[in-house]
């Protein structure tokens, strides 16, 4: 047993040994379904805090040869798979986490290693460990490692299981060592592409945050069969923990379930499978508290350095997404790196790939998911200094309180204030570009209600509707909004089509709020009235 090479199950030992673990282990029913087929090359893409080293312990544990593994798996789900135990520890395993390579420091500086460097150090430090073992067949002479494990395939008929963890750090921390970044792609392409590697390789598992695809040497690794947060089926179970796991976590530990969701809910896969960042899940029933965990495993200088680059439309598109909006995306353009950025749509994509986003493969939109992500964007967007946004932000609570207390002059008066100022992000020239920043001067709304934009209701569709979370004692509010006509026409409409009619469980607190826009005075108008059947 080593470091490297075949390394025990003890690390998944650890997650089944902690306090709250959520069984993932049907997972292992399709790597088994892919061993030793063209299909045998799988890299799973995930932002941190999604689980991805568990997962890579898992798969260690249930292939290592060198160890016995079946007391930890018979409760678990894989268990019941009739291949269970067909290849229950049956593999030689090598795992290794890029990551830790390119964090080496010299023994003689104390200095990190450089990149090229760490891909020198991960063939001799694996190909040491497997000398140790198949000695006889390697040679002091061998020191790349795809053509050491196919010597030894020839020699003993071994085949390997790799599993690479973080395997895109180079690529994300060294961005430009086009030197480095070759080295480690013809190590990869050694080790899963190459004509040798069929024989050796049963199967290849890489984990990282970015897809790998379309680097300037896709050609090299195209042979991978890839599961992101833009398309994870038929895996996306897997991904985080999902609904009905959350919602036993939390029958279990008595935390309210509804303030979960607010908290971390929000990336929605294939099917509309709702899935939660398991991380920040787990800490949050560990310390009985819900609240924000995100800031302390990432800062908020890298999402402030993507949203503050100069691309058209990305500033319109990020504050149209922190007052509860969406926008559409084509996820296509985006180069998989972190050089080539060439449009709001790059910046968009990386920013599902790291969590700070999630995506709608059925409208092909982004959305900010839940108030932990909503959280770190507003505390970007400060750092930005987007005057104009902070400003909005802190006047949104008085907004919200003159809107509960009909004070029509103050809420008119609130949202003139939050256009003007933000007028040089975001251009208003109809309903929908006024529907945006009435979204931004609403935006502490948000931690009183789910807002609803073009919610079918009576005879049509009401512009916004704001509906109280469950333990809240506030009023739902319909509010429709006029470009060019009176905030009394806005009000009238609401009467006229009957939206009422979508919202009578709240019949004895429910306001209707007309709000207008003239162009030609720059002026707001505001119509407030309680419902009364």
């Amino acid at each position: 047993m080593g470091i490297y090479l075949n390394p025990g199950n003890s690390g998944f030992q650890r997650a089944l040994r902690s306090e709250i673990y959520v069984d993932k282990t049907g997972l292992l029913n399709y790597t088994n379904s892919v061993l030793e087929t063209e299909q045998c090359c799988v890299c799973v893409s995930r932002p941190r805090r999604f689980g991805k080293s568990i997962t890579a312990e898992m798969l260690v544990a249930y292939y290592d040869c060198s160890c016995d593994s079946e007391n930890m798996f018979r409760h678990l789900e894989i268990a019941e798979a009739p291949d269970f135990a067909e290849h229950l520890n049956q593999y030689a395993v090598i795992h290794a986490d890029m990551n830790t390579f390119r964090h080496k420091r010299d023994s003689r500086t104390g200095e990190n290693i450089t990149a090229l460097e760490a891909v020198g150090l991960f063939h001799r430090e694996i190909i040491r460990e497997l000398k140790e073992k198949y000695g006889e067949v390697i040679s002091d002479e061998d020191c790349d490692l795809p053509t050491v494990l196919a010597k030894i395939n020839r020699s003993a008929g071994t085949k390997f299981v790799i599993v690479i963890d973080e395997w895109d750090t180079v690529f994300r921390e060294d961005k430009h060592d086009e030197k480095a970044q070759t080295a480690y792609i013809n190590l990869l392409r050694g080790l899963f592409k190459d004509a040798t590697s069929k024989y050796f390789l049963a199967l290849g598992y890489l984990t990282g945050i970015l897809p790998i695809k379309k680097y300037g040497t896709e050609s090299a690794l195209n042979n991978f069969d890839e599961f992101t947060m833009l398309q994870a089926e038929p895996l996306e179970k897997y991904v985080g923990f999902t609904e009905l796991e959350v919602s036993g976590l939390c029958e279990q530990y008595g935390l309210d379930f509804d303030e979960i969701q607010k908290w971390y809910d929000g990336y929605v896969l294939a099917g509309g499978l709702h899935i939660y960042n398991p991380k920040s899940v787990v800490d949050a029933v560990r310390r009985r508290k819900i609240t924000s965990y995100w800031s302390r495993t990432e800062t908020y200088e890298s999402l402030k350095t993507y949203i503050s680059m100069n691309f058209d439309g990305l500033q319109d598109a990020i504050v149209q997404m922190l007052a509860g909006g969406r926008c559409r995306v084509n996820t296509g353009t985006f180069e998989n790196d972190m050089t080539s950025f060439a449009s709001r749509d790059d910046i968009l994509t990386v920013l599902v790939h790291l969590g700070y986003l999630a995506y709608d493969e059925s409208t092909e939109q982004v959305y900010i998911p839940n108030e932990e992500i909503r959280e770190a964007f507003s505390n970007a967007v400060q750092k930005c200094e987007w005057t104009g946004v902070i400003d909005a932000i802190r006047a949104s609570e008085k907004i919200l309180k003159a809107t509960w207390h009909m004070d029509e002059y103050a809420v008119a008066k609130g949202v003139e204030q939050v256009h003007i100022e933000n007028t040089s992000i975001l251009q208003f020239n109809d309903e929908n570009s006024l529907s945006c920043v009435i979204s931004l001067a609403y935006y502490q709304a948000l931690d009183e209600y789910t807002l609803v934009r073009e919610m079918p209701a009576g005879k049509g569709f009401a512009d916004i509707v704001f509906l109280p979370r469950r333990k809240s004692d506030k009023p739902a509010m319909i509010v429709e909004l006029k470009n060019g006509k009176s905030a009394q026409e806005a009000l009238n409409q609401i009467k006229e089509k009957e939206y009422v009619k979508a919202l009578e469980e709240y019949k004895d607190n429910l306001l209707l709020v007309g709000i207008s826009y003239d162009q030609k005075t720059k002026e707001h108008a505001c119509k407030i009235e309680r419902w009364n059947l």
